[in-house]
């Protein structure tokens, strides 16, 4: 068995015997540990004759061909709920459905993006785990990250306002938003778990929400929504403070709910890496529910 492509991000390798794939992958890629060459297969990075596999025992044969791309998994792998758009050995960025929880809650401890991930990544060995970098509500749909080790998790939220350079909501709200603008509050949560805002610096912590009208007419408006500052809720109270609620959002101030789900997207994160430090962006794209109101 010979190499046909040698180093860098990606190779390529011709088969000359028959040969399991596993024990193929782990003579090609000595430097890796096990463990680094068994969660490369897992993740769906290694194609033979232009098909991703994730079977380890899989049949090689001569004149087959094996290609990996050591960054970056298979795109648009598919676990129930949610949508992998990128997954190393550090973190892995996935675009959650609306209706389903970021992590467990009294209620539901196993239909979660935590549990779902946490499945996916012990199929590569019974000792990975994923950790909470942060959180979208369970009627939000769209972008979020989970780190692969504690030491990531603690990286990541310790700097996040360095590492986070983009972080974008789409919002439907109810009624037509006259021009763009800035939300600025202090925010506490009382014991109904409500989230309040407040014109007072001493009453809560700092909230500072930007948006931009992208369309409008006299029932909703879609806005384009940047976050400075990452509280509970904080998009949501703001939107009720503007006296534009977010459509779909009973608990602050919504009367309509024609797209029947919260009308809240996490459009783009754009991060460093935490390890690399390569500027990543991920983008998923607006719910089609949120134009119809537009067309």
């Amino acid at each position: 068995m010979t190499s046909k492509k040698s180093n860098g991000p990606d190779a390529e390798w011709i088969v000359e015997e028959s040969t399991e794939l596993l024990k193929f992958l782990f003579e090609k890629m000595p430097s890796r540990s096990r463990k680094s060459v068994k969660g490369i297969l897992g993740r769906g990075q290694i194609h033979v004759n232009g098909e991703a596999t994730t079977q380890f025992n899989a049949m090689l044969q001569p004149g087959d061909r094996v290609e990996i791309n050591s960054r970056f998994g298979a795109r648009n792998v598919k676990v129930k709920g949610i949508k992998i758009l990128h997954e190393d050995d550090d973190v892995i960025v996935v675009e959650k459905e609306a209706g389903m929880l970021s992590i467990a809650s009294d209620k539901e401890n196993q239909m979660t993006a935590y549990r779902q991930l946490s499945d996916h990544v012990q199929r590569s060995h019974p000792r990975n785990r994923i950790f909470v970098v942060h959180r979208l509500d369970r009627d939000t749909s769209g972008v979020m990250m989970f780190a692969k080790s504690k030491d990531v998790q603690q990286k990541l939220q310790n700097a996040w306002k360095n590492t986070v350079s983009e972080r974008t909501y789409i919002a439907l709200v109810e009624g037509r938003v006259q021009e763009d603008g800035t939300i600025s509050s202090w925010m506490t949560e009382d014991k109904t778990l409500t989230v309040r805002s407040s014109k007072n610096p001493n009453h809560g912590k700092k909230a500072v929400t930007h948006y931009k009208v992208l369309k409008s007419n006299k029932n909703s408006s879609l806005l384009k929504v940047n976050l400075e500052t990452g509280r509970k809720n904080q998009i949501r109270v703001h939107m009720q403070e503007l006296g534009h609620p977010i459509v779909g959002d009973k608990k602050y101030g919504s009367r309509s709910n024609p797209i029947r789900r919260m009308g809240l997207h996490a459009h783009v994160l754009a991060f460093r890496h935490p390890k690399s430090g390569e500027s990543l962006r991920f983008e998923s794209e607006v719910p089609s529910a949120f134009m119809r109101s537009f067309n």
